[in-house]
């Protein structure tokens, strides 16, 4: 399985703020289906998982090539956060992911 940083790049986001990002596949593949969304707090070059803190409705959805991901949410101001998404389409698993900044 290969990742794969989505071209919008670094996104800022407040610690104040909840939004549901949106990953288009079309780049990768049609018809994705089966998406998980994960999270990890990065401090230097450790990860930690944090995914039912940051997404505690964890439940991305699918329309056509978009994949939308339950709102992000209680961030901790001044961190990183690496958000991956994980699909499948055409018979092939693929893993995307990218980073917000508070």
């Amino acid at each position: 399985m290969s990742s794969r940083e989505v071209a919008e790049g670094i996104q800022i986001q407040s610690d104040e703020e909840e939004i549901a990002y949106k990953i288009v596949t079309t780049n990768w593949a049609s018809s994705p289906s089966t998406p998980v969304g994960k999270a990890y707090k990065v401090v230097g070059s450790v990860e930690t998982d944090v995914t039912s803190t940051v997404f505690p409705s964890n439940n991305p959805s699918i329309s056509g090539d978009t994949i939308t991901l339950s709102l992000l949410k209680n961030l901790i101001k001044d961190s990183k956060y690496k958000i991956e998404v994980k699909f499948t389409a055409g018979g092939n698993i693929y893993k995307c992911y990218f980073v917000v900044n508070t």
